[in-house]
């Protein structure tokens, strides 16, 4: 009998956590701590609030590219690999956005971070899928724990890059950028030390079509989500600044957002476990992602936009979390990396339209607040779409 390959005596528990690292670097920090660094590159560089946003847009638009890719590149390279190489290319950015303020350099850095993050949430998202079917009763909780990854950076980043901007003074950003980078470094190696590839799926050279014509719903209201979570995620740290907030309320509004998404699995475990296959329960949860964008509109002091971002962070990491439950329940496992992937696509030209747009409308006005009146009539929007979507009879595929 050929025996048992060590990592897959493991626990899928703990797995998944080890796998979750990847995207703690590639997203929680590499994707989203710009957040944090951009009020201080607009006043050191002088960008315009739409420079600032296409430096995220270039970013969704990598990570579009990526998620165009992905499956064939799972195809060739498997899951882990996948994963591992999507890893180091957002540790290479965050070294890149520490070497120059150019915008074409520091560009080429977001369009890399977005390369390396589609291929971490496709390739990642499918291997945690996959790693979770080992325990079928538990498998929607445990996919869940691989998006605790990204809560986990964010609250890292948010522990981190206020106070280095506080304490260097303006124009030592790339000071921050400097410190996240070697920040990830210890984090990668464990992941990169556990190859826990698993799947099977990528032994398929030719896997099941997905048509798009019985999810459009999904798809529609997917793309919308995208759209208004990332002008929210963009532009909080300059409305919270702007409001007088100093790096400590910085830190905690961030952070909020972190260390909500760290527990979302455990709260919202019995709906994600009870999913019947429908958008019902990637509405919902997009639904109170859009309260917490609201409850920021309503008034601006520190615990009030704490709890704005507490509310939007319980929600807004399991939404992808649903939507990869979606593809499970709805889809063969050898169809997982091309429906995530189209997932990934329409969710990433969402976040390639919302910053830009965001930003234009807020050089327009002259008011952070229009960006969050935006981000938050895209998501109703979304949700409505989604509360649409009917589960999928796989025979009709």
């Amino acid at each position: 009998m050929k025996p048992a390959d060590p990592a897959m005596s493991a626990h899928p528990a703990r797995m998944i956590l080890i796998l979750a690292l990847a995207p703690a670097v590639g997203l929680g920090i590499g994707r989203f701590a710009y957040s944090l660094v951009l009020p201080d590159m607009r006043d050191a560089l002088g960008w315009s609030y739409s420079t600032a946003g296409f430096m995220n847009t270039v970013n969704a638009i990598g990570y579009l590219a990526g998620a165009l890719g992905a499956a064939s590149f799972v195809r060739r390279f498997g899951l882990f690999r996948s994963v591992a190489i999507g890893a180091l290319a957002c540790l290479i950015s965050l070294a890149i956005c520490a070497l120059s303020a150019k915008v074409l350099i520091f560009s080429f850095a977001r369009l890399l971070a977005g390369l390396g993050a589609a291929l971490i949430v496709v390739g990642g998202g499918t291997l945690a899928a996959t790693i979770a079917q080992s325990r079928p009763s538990q498998s929607a909780f445990l996919i869940s724990l691989f998006y605790i990854g990204p809560g986990t950076g964010l609250i890292i980043s948010g522990l981190v890059s206020p106070f280095l901007l506080q304490w260097f003074g303006t124009g030592s950003w790339w000071i921050v950028w400097i410190a996240l980078a070697a920040i990830s470094v210890p984090m990668i190696v464990p992941f990169l030390l556990s190859p826990i590839d698993t799947s099977t799926v990528t032994a398929s050279d030719a896997p099941p079509a997905v048509t798009l014509k019985p999810v459009a719903p999904y798809l529609a209201g997917y793309f919308l989500f995208g759209a208004g979570y990332i002008a929210y995620m963009t532009f909080l740290i300059a409305y919270v600044r702007d409001a007088g907030g100093d790096a400590a309320a910085q830190s905690l509004i961030w952070c909020m957002i972190g260390l909500a998404g760290c527990i979302a699995p455990w709260l919202w475990r019995g709906l994600t476990t009870g999913s019947s296959g429908g958008g019902g329960i990637t509405a919902m949860l997009i639904a109170i992602s859009t309260i917490g964008t609201v409850i920021a509109l309503i008034g601006t002091s520190t615990p009030v936009l704490a709890l704005s971002a507490f509310v939007f962070g319980s929600a807004f990491f399991s939404v992808t979390t649903a939507t990869t439950a979606f593809a499970r329940l709805n889809y063969p496992p050898a169809a997982w990396p091309k429906a995530i992937g189209i997932f990934t696509i329409m969710f990433s030209l969402g976040q390639a339209l919302g910053p830009f747009a965001t930003g234009a409308i807020t050089d327009a006005t002259g008011s952070l607040t229009y960006a969050l009146y935006l981000s938050a009539a895209a998501m109703i929007l979304g949700c409505v779409l989604c509360a649409l979507q009917r589960p999928l009879a796989r025979s009709t595929l």
